[in-house]
């Protein structure tokens, strides 16, 4: 018996040395250049803890930039093309866009539903969600949705004013982040729900609540949630889930709600909610018939949900995380400041009553170079990642991307490569004056990705926080205080761009 234990137990580990050296010994015997791994974690030691995707990538970034077009690496079990070199990330995103066009990025809509929106679809599916969702954002809309943004821009300001009056009893300090955050909510709220959230009234309210679980109260450690984004086909054959039930169900009761009480009443507001009713065309035959997602006749309730989910969760986080690293640039540099508030009065004084309108956003210019260098200095993701659909010949090398392997494009390291952005750390709005854009690769640029695939919500995204900012910055002047961290301190745990305790300025009324 003792024999055969032993015997078992040298099959077992057998099994597991071969399992091991198949699955990390594969960049060697591909002949790329790669950084050796740990067994289970791969390359991923210390993430979330010590460490986040942001430094492991820079890692991998200063290790191999200059050696090879891409590099090896391992999110635990999981094989990634760490892609270095800009031509080769021009020809991944656009030119052979149709062999690298899905994410590989998890999803479950099978136990989450909610995971099955624009962001996550591959293949045809998201070719025609992409197709239907394209018009949503058009510059028509984008004005229509206008007025609705600049309303919840006022209430941003007056609720502003308030918390100056009760922070000038003190210090004058007031925490910028949270603050954009229930504006953006408020904003995401009225344009893809149809709901008055009043989270800039209310702290507490509940859009603010769910979203704020979101990113603080994720349904497991890091640690899990790494594996689950690294390892998606092995996540979704265990059936995990990213959101906690309760976040699922109140989203999923908001949308079934809002879409039931239009209906039933012929309510139209003509917001992102109207659009995906106008798609629903069929959708219960389709699912009376078995067919699962099948877009071509309409969208499932599901669906519906999981579409105005990723425009909220992307729209309120990003933009706020945007509007309040903005914000706080423009504390440390007060002669940008000025300079930015100088041309928002300009631009508003040749408009009726001085009224804030979509045209005179448009020629804001150096408010576009000031919120570009932010997205430069503080892209709210640290990669984009994208999956081979077929093996794929890296142009002017011998190397192969094989079938089925992830490939990473690290956006921060590019974003503060030295030789691409001469002192990465200061914030210089004059690197994105046109002569400087064209100077540089058109590639070294991507906080919102790039071809096909690039965000569909860019032109919403910024048009919102433009709004928020004009709003502040036109009646508050914005500095730091001893309380104000000097350089921020970062989430490790959270995937996109966060500081750890907030974003502390000094308010000032003007």
């Amino acid at each position: 018996m003792l024999f055969l234990t032993i015997a078992l137990l040298g099959v077992v580990l057998a099994l597991l040395y071969s399992l091991y050296q198949n699955t990390y010994n594969y960049w060697e015997r591909m002949g790329v250049p790669y950084e050796q791994p740990l067994p289970i974690i791969g390359n991923m030691k210390g993430i979330g803890s010590k460490r986040h995707f942001r430094d492991i990538n820079q890692r991998i970034y200063d290790q191999f930039k200059g050696k090879t077009p891409f590099a090896g690496l391992y999110m635990f079990f999981r094989r990634v093309a760490f892609i270095i070199d800009l031509d080769l990330i021009k020809q991944l995103l656009v030119k052979d866009f149709n062999v690298f066009q899905d994410r590989g990025v998890f999803s479950n809509v099978r136990d989450e539903p909610l995971t099955g929106h624009l962001f996550t679809l591959e293949g045809d599916e998201w070719r025609s969600m992409r197709h239907k969702l394209t018009p949503v954002f058009t510059s028509g809309k984008m004005k229509h949705m206008f007025g609705i943004i600049v309303d919840v821009g006022r209430h941003l300001a007056d609720t502003m004013d308030k918390e100056v009056a009760a922070a000038s009893a003190e210090n004058g300090d007031v925490e910028i982040k949270e603050l954009c955050a229930r504006y953006t909510t408020d904003v995401i709220g009225s344009c893809a729900f149809g709901i008055e959230c009043n989270s800039l009234a209310n702290p507490s309210a509940e859009f603010r609540s769910k979203g704020r679980m979101l990113f603080e109260s994720p349904r497991h450690p890091q640690i899990i949630q790494s594996f689950i984004f690294t390892n998606p086909n092995l996540a979704r054959k265990m059936h995990l889930k990213v959101f906690r039930d309760d976040v699922t169900n109140f989203f999923m009761t908001a949308v079934r709600s809002t879409v039931d009480h239009r209906i039933k009443n012929g309510i139209k507001r003509n917001d992102f909610l109207d659009q995906l009713i106008e798609l629903r065309a069929e959708n219960e035959e389709a699912a009376r018939q078995g067919k699962g997602i099948d877009l071509s006749h309409g969208l499932t309730i599901e669906q519906m949900a999981a579409q105005a989910f990723v425009f909220f969760i992307a729209g309120f986080e990003t933009s706020s995380s945007t509007m309040a690293f903005c914000l706080y640039e423009l504390a440390l540099q007060q002669d940008i400041q000025r300079r930015l508030r100088e041309e928002i009065e300009t631009v508003l004084k040749e408009t009726a009553d001085g009224e804030l309108t979509y045209e005179a956003v448009s020629q804001m210019s150096y408010l576009e170079k000031v919120l570009a260098e932010t997205l430069r200095k503080h892209p709210i993701l640290p990669h984009l990642m994208r999956l081979a659909k077929t093996d794929y010949p890296v142009p002017g090398t011998n190397l192969v991307i094989e079938k089925g392997t992830s490939i990473v494009i690290p956006v921060h390291n590019i974003h503060h490569d030295p030789e691409i952005y001469p002192q990465p750390e200061r914030f210089d709005p004059e690197r994105f004056e046109p002569a400087a854009i064209k100077a540089r690769h058109q590639f070294a640029y991507l906080p919102f990705g790039d071809g096909p695939r690039n965000c569909i919500g860019e032109r919403f995204g910024k048009m919102q926080a433009k709004v928020g900012l004009i709003s502040l910055l036109r009646r508050f002047k914005f500095g730091v205080s001893e309380h104000t961290e000097i350089p921020l301190k970062f989430n490790k745990r959270n995937f996109a761009l966060s500081t750890q305790d907030g974003i502390i300025l000094k308010v000032e009324r003007i």
